[in-house]
């Protein structure tokens, strides 16, 4: 059985569900489409969905109810699709609470950023961006610091990460013990500004495994999950005093 997560895409225009339906697909996660509000209640009788992806503008049941009625029914994330002149609805639709709003006509690749990104919000999953200038991460005898970007091993010797590595790193431990692929490790590092087909993760965590791990052909601290993503397998201590190493 497939853990890829599940999008439903709602939308009347087939040429936009099957253009979304396509592009999300080839991005990791599994895609089902409905033409109207009838067939989004099958599809959701049928299974369960990560995500829904709801046009305002349908024939019949309009996005907007169908928001009401989910809201009443689940707490599925739902992003809108909505025309540039429906400022009212996309309001009225986040006061409804749906997660965020993609404006037509759109890039499926700024649709793919924001549906990773209330994916990471729903699942609780802690970006970089957030700076505290006390926290400090201690595993298996090394220490790291965001707010200073400095990263310490057990003999207390500075050790030298490029930006990208610092922030996958600070990324991996935040969120220590859970599976990311690597759109999510994206997501976490560089938010909406990340390239769909970046492959700058392989390469960062193959250098970070080369400073971190004894053995990086046998890697005990970031592992790779076959079909799923990376896990950072050490214990975090996250701490936010005063005693961050000066």
């Amino acid at each position: 059985m497939s853990d890829a997560q599940r999008i439903l895409i709602v939308d009347d225009d087939p040429d936009i569900r099957t253009l979304v339906a396509d592009f999300i697909g080839r991005h990791g996660f599994e895609v089902d489409t409905a033409r109207n509000g009838a067939a989004m209640h099958t599809a959701l009788a049928r299974g369960h969905f990560d995500l829904v992806v709801l046009d305002i503008m349908m024939p019949g049941e309009d996005g907007l109810s169908l928001c009401r009625t989910l809201r009443a029914q689940t707490q599925i994330p739902v992003i809108f699709l909505t025309a540039a002149a429906e400022e009212t609805d996309r309001v009225v639709g986040l006061e409804m609470g749906a997660d965020d709003y993609v404006v037509k006509p759109f890039a499926p690749r700024e649709l793919l950023a924001r549906i990773r990104a209330v994916l990471r919000r729903a699942s609780g999953l802690v970006a970089v961006h957030r700076i505290d200038p006390a926290e400090r991460l201690t595993f298996d005898g090394w220490q790291l610091i965001p707010g200073r970007r400095e990263l310490y091993d057990a003999r207390g010797t500075l050790v030298s990460l490029t930006a990208g590595e610092f922030d996958l790193l600070v990324a991996l431990a935040r969120n220590a013990g859970q599976i990311l692929s690597r759109d999510q490790l994206l997501d976490l590092t560089k938010g909406r500004s990340a390239a769909a087909f970046d492959r700058s993760v392989d390469v960062q965590l193959s250098r970070l495994r080369r400073k971190l791990e004894h053995d990086p052909a046998q890697p005990t601290l970031i592992k790779t999950v076959r079909g799923g993503g990376y896990l950072f397998a050490p214990s975090v201590v996250i701490a936010t005093d005063a005693s961050a190493k000066g």
